[in-house]
């Protein structure tokens, strides 16, 4: 049982040297982050994020409107709030940020409390 405990681990280093610093774009507003394997006779237990803090493999967050899991492979987030580029607004509309609430609406330029109709 050691011995094939270490040789996943082994595959699972090798795996990593192969992808080493990759960060995988899944769309504009997400990211991937491969796991870092750095001892093999004291494999991590969970992931890293970008502050330094530890999250348990099958844990979910929720940080600066970023949502993010860690799972055995690495650790995944997606941004809540929709990029401006990507949201279709029409010239007399703006894109307003929550960052309290992590939500976005679309309102009128010239009268903030009116929000507008999709195109």
């Amino acid at each position: 049982f050691i011995s094939s405990v270490y040789f996943l681990y082994q595959v699972s280093l090798h795996v990593f040297v192969c992808l080493l610093g990759l960060v995988v774009l899944c769309h504009s507003d997400c990211f991937f982050q491969q796991l870092v394997i750095k001892d093999l006779r004291n494999p991590p237990n969970g992931c890293e994020d970008k502050d330094g803090k530890q999250h348990n493999f099958g844990s979910k967050w929720v940080r600066d409107c970023m949502q993010c899991s860690c799972t055995t492979e690495g650790l995944s987030c997606c941004n809540m709030i929709p990029d401006t580029g990507i949201v279709d607004i029409s010239e007399e509309c703006e894109l307003v940020v929550n960052k309290e609430t992590c939500s976005a609406k679309v309102v009128l330029k010239s009268d903030k409390t009116k929000e507008c109709n999709p195109n």
